[in-house]
């Protein structure tokens, strides 16, 4: 039972290097020690660092050592597949531009398949990836020594190890990013930040970055949970723009995102909310400048000073609890709002009943004492969901097929989710997709945000063809039958071993949902690779 939970958690918690060695040693050469000057243009897409700064450079041998120095290290190469090529990392340093179209110097990975494999050497593809979301303002993608890079360890082993240049950006507001803030969910600003990488990666590519290497054409996009929002909405404005795009494969994404919204203030608080609610709302206010006309519209007084700032953070956010910065669990207040509309009395107590205490207790956790959002805020975003209803939404339940609001929310923060969703407007894929997800996910509501983007899409005649949808938690069937079954088993295991490390059945449900989101990613990652494979 210990090797089965060690191969999910560990996949989850990998850090690729995080041992001594990693440049020289274990089959690596060298690291470059000394970064060129800054290019002087500042036009987005600009490689603002030129060459790129490779960080680290391991052969497969090496790749697959590495790989083995850890616990689980055996069972993940059994999943995955051993490296069939070397890789170098390159942090990438380019030029974008910020949610309020001010400029920015922005970094992330560049990972370059290395090596005399048939699949290491010559014309390459080139995976765009987007990553989920990130606390710490001093992640780096690009970074395989750091021990929280797991997402980029992931897919260094899953894309380039396996002949995929993969270009990923950090994201504005990380790294060496002055800009302040993340513009976060803002489907123009993050869309353009992984195109400009994308510019910036191919120039690279195309000088004297490495001469076994060139870029083939072909380009898949992809990411994980805020990434598969992002790969998604630049998969659009990559079609909109005209530009060639191979397949996609966004992965556990909040595409829906009013009607996400409209669930999560309506009781069906997803996990992680007291910090992504912060993150959205310094995001939108930077865009449209409205959201708030001081933080305490929004915010409990304990938490309302400085929290326009406090996200991302280079305080561990375990800390950010502790000091009392943010509430762990608590977004609402578990005293219900009462709303009043003078005109409309039982439209009031309809809302009113609606924000009660919720009845499924998988989203008790998400109200009590001293909580994050005031509940006069709840009530007034409450009542434009009512008047402005987003089909998706009747109560907080799904409803298959219904789409986005009919006309514009007047509420300023719903209008900003209105404004981003990725139902909106007229653009419908014309793409190959995969979208990968999981039914029971805690954090990013697969139904409520995979389905109604299905069920939009399908309203609009796209042919289901061309676009696929992949639920590891439904019954294994298909082409990906045999993954749905491994993550399956895996979810098995994983419960049986905490009930072994001593909780009770009721604890180990829990600490089975709260991995349940990132357990997903490998799962997804590999079938997004499976799917890639196919072209």
């Amino acid at each position: 039972m210990r090797q089965a939970c060690t191969l999910v958690c560990f996949i989850i918690s990998l850090a690729l290097c995080g041992v001594s060695g990693c440049g020289g040693g274990a089959g690596g050469k060298p690291n470059d020690t000394t970064a060129p000057p800054p290019a002087a243009i500042t036009t987005p897409g600009t490689l603002a660092v030129s060459p790129p700064l490779r960080l680290v450079s391991l052969t497969a041998t090496g790749f697959t050592t590495e790989l083995s120095t850890h616990p689980g290290g055996a069972e993940l190469i059994s999943a995955i597949g051993n490296p069939a090529c070397g890789v170098d990392f390159y942090e990438l340093h380019f030029w974008t531009r910020g949610g309020a179209n001010e400029t920015t110097e922005s970094s992330g990975a560049m990972m370059v398949p290395t090596g005399n494999g048939k699949n290491c050497t010559g014309s390459r593809p080139i995976v765009l990836y987007a990553h989920g979301t990130q606390r710490t303002k001093n992640a780096n993608i690009a970074n395989p020594t750091n021990r929280d890079n797991t997402e980029g360890d992931l897919i260094a082993a899953i894309f380039a190890s396996q002949g995929y240049i993969v270009v990923a950006p950090n994201y504005a507001g990380y790294d060496i990013s002055t800009l302040g803030y993340h513009p976060y969910l803002n489907a123009t600003q993050q869309s353009g930040e992984m195109m400009d990488s994308l510019k910036a990666a191919r120039t690279a590519l195309s000088g004297s970055l490495n001469s076994t290497i060139s870029d083939s054409g072909k380009l898949f996009v992809t990411g994980y949970s805020q990434g598969g929002y992002v790969a998604l909405a630049t998969v659009r404005a990559l079609e909109l723009a005209k530009s060639p795009i191979t397949a996609a494969a966004p992965m556990s994404g909040p595409y829906a995102l009013e009607a996400f919204a409209d669930a999560v203030f309506f009781g069906s608080v997803n996990n992680g909310a007291t910090v992504l609610l912060p993150l959205l709302t310094s995001s939108y206010q930077h865009a449209y400048g409205n959201i708030y006309a001081a933080t305490s519209d929004i915010y409990n007084s304990l938490y309302a000073t400085g929290i326009d700032t406090l996200l991302p953070s280079t305080t561990p956010i375990s800390t950010l609890y502790a000091t009392g910065k943010l509430p762990e669990h608590a977004l609402f207040n578990d005293t219900t709002p009462v709303v009043t509309l003078a005109d409309q009395p039982l439209l009031a107590t309809q809302v009113t009943t609606a924000l009660a205490l919720p009845k499924n207790p998988d989203f008790a956790a998400g109200f009590g004492t001293n909580a994050l959002i005031t509940n006069a805020y709840r009530a007034s975003y409450a009542i434009d969901a009512a008047l402005n209803p987003d089909g998706a939404i009747g109560n907080g339940t799904p409803s298959p097929g219904s789409p986005i609001a009919a006309k514009a929310p007047s509420h300023p923060l719903r209008h900003a989710l209105y404004l981003n969703d990725l139902r909106g407007g007229d653009w419908a894929p014309s793409t190959p997709l995969l979208l990968c997800g999981g039914r029971l996910d805690p954090s990013v509501f697969y139904s409520l945000n995979t389905g109604a983007l299905l069920a939009h899409w399908n309203s609009q005649g796209v042919p289901m063809t061309l676009v696929a949808s992949l639920d590891m938690g439904a019954t294994p069937s298909g082409t990906f039958k045999s993954l749905q079954q491994e993550f399956q088993a895996s979810q098995q295991a994983l419960f049986a071993y905490y009930l072994s490390s001593g909780n009770n059945p009721e604890e180990a449900i829990k600490a089975l949902q709260d991995t349940y989101h990132a357990a997903l990613a490998p799962f997804c990652a590999r079938a997004a690779r499976t799917y890639f494979d196919r072209y």
